[in-house]
């Protein structure tokens, strides 16, 4: 990790590293770039036994008939959006997975190879995210907003050619994957939603204590920082050569089952995600309000549901399984809702077993359609 941070540091180019040339070591800002992000992400990868082809897929310069260019960018090249494909066996379902907010699809690196044994797995950056394209992000609401993330995914799906997939979506990743099934419901045959962002209202679900924080003095500090868009990415950004320490810091505690080269591995690559150009983590201000209540919620489209939903929460996930409890009772399609044990947000990482277990359940119909037994993986609970 100390080894290809400085490896980093030590490799710039152009005018930016001549400046700071005079600079001690410790003191030069670590650079990041697509080309760095994307490194890091095939060394994270080297550890997924499965062979996989990683490729830009091309969207475009914008949506047929948008009167914008992703979305109101001063340029218009091309965008594209960072893919992973795994080999699996001929006639496996696919599987599209969808990162969330603060990362990119390498989170999954636990989960591709037992999910490539019985689907053809493809994972993606969002546009704005990890090795994808980062055009200037200059919505100016909910629905642009809305619009940046599944527009650039419909264009995505036209330039791979896929008719139907299985859709999974993590945290703002089943936010945008929900959307996306709303208003395409004719190309996904089964969306997962993995402790989903976006079901819960302010007005209905805000608890007293936040209420009670929101009018402390602290409170107002923090909701005057998310209304002035200042992103978690800012502080590692403006932090320079502490980012990265800050940022494997964060990763040891958070995931600890981890092993110490893979830990190492997530660090850099999480750094390198972080600290690039922002361009899609401004959307934070724009579909959520402070404390992560969405201003268009799910809960009140549950009426227009199409698509057959699984939702899937670590036991101890903050995002309110009750939400999606709430939503059901207004839904005409299938909807389970299934817990983890021993996990949080992060389900996928902290119980990686019991995740999957979870997500074949979901899509038995798909990976086993002549078994009969309708019976729930031991371990999982049923909501």
């Amino acid at each position: 990790m100390a080894e290809q941070i400085n490896s980093a540091a030590g490799d710039t180019t152009g005018s930016g590293a001549k400046r700071w040339s005079f600079w001690p070591s410790i003191l030069r800002w670590i650079p990041t770039s697509t080309d760095r992000i994307i490194a890091s992400e095939k060394r994270l990868l080297s550890l997924v036994r499965t062979p996989y082809t990683q490729e830009q897929v091309n969207i475009g310069t914008g949506p047929p008939g948008s009167k914008v260019r992703w979305f109101r960018s001063v340029s218009n090249e091309p965008r594209s959006i960072n893919t992973v494909t795994f080999d699996s066996k001929e006639g496996s379902p696919t599987l599209v997975m969808v990162h969330g907010y603060g990362a990119s699809q390498g989170f999954f690196f636990l989960n591709f190879d037992a999910l490539a044994k019985h689907f053809k797995v493809i994972a993606i950056d969002q546009l704005g995210w990890g090795g994808s394209s980062r055009p200037d992000f200059t919505c100016r609401s909910t629905e642009e907003t809305e619009d940046w993330f599944i527009d650039s995914l419909e264009e995505w799906r036209k330039a791979k050619n896929l008719s139907s997939f299985i859709l999974l979506g993590h945290s703002f990743g089943g936010y945008v994957a929900a959307k996306y099934a709303l208003k395409h419901p004719e190309h996904v045959q089964q969306l997962i939603l993995v402790g989903p962002a976006g079901f819960s209202s302010e007005t209905e679900h805000m608890s007293e204590r936040m209420t009670q924080f929101r009018a402390t003095w602290k409170g107002a500090v923090l909701n005057q920082l998310w209304e002035s868009n200042f992103t978690p990415m800012k502080l590692i950004r403006g932090l320079g050569p502490w980012g990265p320490n800050l940022v494997r810091r964060y990763t040891n505690a958070r995931f600890t089952d981890l092993t110490e080269e893979s830990s190492g591995l997530l660090s850099d690559y999480i750094y390198h995600t972080l600290a690039a150009k922002p361009s899609g983590e401004l959307c934070l201000k724009y579909i959520f309000s402070f404390g992560a209540f969405a201003k268009s919620p799910l809960l009140y489209r549950a009426p227009d549901w199409k698509v057959p939903t699984a939702f899937i929460y670590g036991h101890e996930d903050w995002m309110n399984y009750r939400g999606a409890q709430q939503a059901r009772k207004n839904m005409k399609v299938p909807c389970e809702i299934i817990r983890v044990p021993q996990a949080g947000h992060f389900v996928f990482m902290d119980n990686t077993s019991a995740f999957h277990s979870a997500v074949l359940y979901a899509c038995r119909r798909f990976i086993s359609p002549q078994k009969d037994s309708d019976s729930l993986p031991e371990g999982l609970v049923s909501v």
